[in-house]
């Protein structure tokens, strides 16, 4: 296996840098410390250009899509009184005898707000790795790309029954942090089968502590696998992503694993909640059907509430290569 930070240290080939992409990939039950780090070399040229304007109040370097005074030349366009007399372009002016003002792109800071489920229904997974560290890996990657281009970064942690928050900072001690909680918080995971009772953390309640961390012209990403649509009531999540969406640039994730859609391999299989054993038909209609429809109906709901939100919203499989998904979805 490539040692990621003996590759890194060393002039790759494209062999070699293929190499500790793949080492780099999530992957096994667990994440590894190590790896979280080290990902912030592969996301260094991960450009989160962002999807909507900045509402955020002091000033940065993410171009926004306000018109106002900032180093880049946006237009020219007929003098309007409460303009900056400063900005009057004199040349246009003489030329149309009616007075013109310049306005430029303005750099306003864009706060990076980060939501990592490690719940215990994402304590699964059949492919590369768990649907877990798959989270842990995108955020991680967000969160090192967003210090990339000097914004301030933060997160939540959400478990079973606690959650952790690490304040948004222009800092990579703030990310050094972020990845040491969430971390900590995969290892504590040990069965998807929570049994937590009324104490579990509801993703309405992930939602609601969200918000109140949030600050208006924060882009929020959450990333969990939304199973919690199957079992809440719809209309308190949809309330919560409607009040969040209202100032924050947010971004949905789902991560999947494909077992949780189609069972393709025949035979039979034993499957365990802990403490009871059954046997399952690989290649069974029914169970498959059944998969299926629960499956799509995660997928439509959460579709149908993010839809008149503007919402953005991807998935993200534990077969594939994540920083190569977030590369198509981040390009310009």
């Amino acid at each position: 296996m490539v040692n990621p930070a003996q590759a890194l240290r060393s002039k790759n080939s494209a062999a070699e840098t293929s190499a500790l992409k793949t080492a780099l990939l999530a992957k096994g039950a667990f994440t590894d410390l190590e790896t979280l780090l080290t990902l912030r070399h592969v996301a260094a040229d991960l450009k989160l250009w962002p999807l909507k304007p900045s509402l955020a109040t002091q000033a940065g370097s993410t171009r926004t899509r306000f018109r106002g005074r900032g180093m880049e030349f946006e237009e020219v366009r007929v003098y309007q009184p409460g303009d900056d007399i400063r900005t009057i372009d004199w040349r246009v002016t003489a030329r149309t005898q009616v007075p013109h003002t310049k306005l430029f792109r303005e750099e306003r800071e864009r706060p990076t707000l980060i939501v990592f489920d490690q719940r215990s229904s994402l304590f699964f997974g059949s492919q590369r790795c768990f649907k877990s560290v798959l989270a842990a890996h995108i955020g991680v990657l967000i969160a090192w790309a967003s210090l990339q281009h000097s914004d301030r970064v933060g997160g939540l942690v959400f478990g079973d029954t606690h959650h952790q928050d690490v304040r948004p900072q222009k800092s990579k001690h703030a990310v050094l942090e972020l990845v040491k909680v969430i971390n900590q918080f995969n290892h504590q995971l040990k069965s998807p089968d929570k049994n937590t009772g009324d104490q579990s953390i509801s993703l309405s309640q992930l939602l609601e502590d969200t918000r109140r961390l949030a600050k208006p012209g924060t882009a929020v990403y959450i990333i969990s696998d939304f199973q919690d649509l199957l079992t809440e009531t719809k209309n308190d999540i949809s309330k919560q992503l409607y009040l969040l969406a209202r100032h924050c640039e947010v971004t949905l994730f789902q991560v999947f694993d494909p077992l949780e859609r189609r069972i393709d391999t025949p035979g039979f299989f034993t499957v365990s909640d802990g403490n009871r054993r059954a046997q399952i038909k690989g290649d069974d209609k029914h169970l498959n059907d059944s998969l299926q429809a629960q499956f799509d109906n995660v997928i439509n709901t959460l579709k149908h509430i993010t839809g008149p939100l503007r919402i953005n919203h991807a998935m993200f499989s534990t077969a594939d290569d994540e920083l190569q998904q977030l590369r198509q979805i981040f390009r310009k």
